[in-house]
């Protein structure tokens, strides 16, 4: 009897442990905004970019990773909290601009209720004026890429890409028709053009959504132009 008295109260216990865990506030307060150059956005493939918030006096727990979507914004749900923003130096095809406030490329982030803020960062290259053009199933990109950082710590252009897809994620993983073009073939700020023809595709549709990708010299993430519908 003493024994299933013991097992009723931990089953108790248990379960009124389990109910206040439950019972936990959720994170209430959303942190939003956009990765941007000089309030333009920056654009990039689908949930390869991302930067890392720290709550202090809770590193132990380790960072929040907040993924950048194609269109360079983002969302977070958060506590509100003080955090320290750092994007990895391996992370986007930008360098960070170092921050007035703390000197370094940490950005302090002070957390009540929800807020929307831009990150501002340095890219290597802008792709400027992107138009799309159809011919049948031929898709035609032009577009002129602007050299942005041009100091010691400037790179070259290492391939310039049309993307075409079915729905609107689009990039190196996700396209029906691709073209490419070699970045020593061309010079930045001179008219580029690259042509994808498009594929039957099942089920029909009579559009797709295109986007050119630019590929940095020792950069893994592109920079992208923003993904548009066209007509076919």
């Amino acid at each position: 009897m003493k024994l299933k008295l013991i097992i009723a109260l931990g089953v108790i216990g248990s379960f009124l442990a389990s109910c206040q865990k439950d019972n936990f506030d959720e994170p209430g307060s959303k942190l939003e905004g956009k990765l941007v150059y000089k309030g333009e956005a920056i654009n990039v493939s689908y949930n390869d970019v991302t930067f890392q918030l720290w709550e202090p006096g809770w590193q132990k727990k380790g960072e929040i990773n907040v993924a950048v979507d194609q269109d360079g914004s983002f969302s977070a749900m958060l506590f509100d909290a003080n955090y320290k923003l750092v994007i990895p130096s391996n992370q986007g095809p930008f360098r960070s601009i170092t921050n007035t406030e703390t000197k370094s490329d940490t950005i302090l982030v002070n957390l009540s209720g929800s807020k929307t803020m831009d990150i501002e960062v340095m890219p290597y290259y802008m792709i400027r004026t992107p138009q799309f053009t159809v011919a049948g199933r031929e898709v035609t990109g032009t577009f002129k890429a602007e050299k942005i950082i041009t100091d010691a710590n400037a790179k070259n252009i290492e391939r310039v890409n049309l993307y075409v897809n079915k729905t609107q994620f689009v990039d190196f993983r996700s396209n029906v028709a691709s073209s490419e073009l070699d970045g020593a073939s061309f010079t930045a700020g001179t008219t580029v053009t690259l042509k994808a023809t498009v594929p039957t595709l099942t089920p029909t549709q009579n559009y797709v959504f295109a986007r050119i990708g630019l590929k940095i010299a020792g950069v893994e993430d592109m920079i992208f132009s923003p993904v548009v519908k066209v007509n076919l």
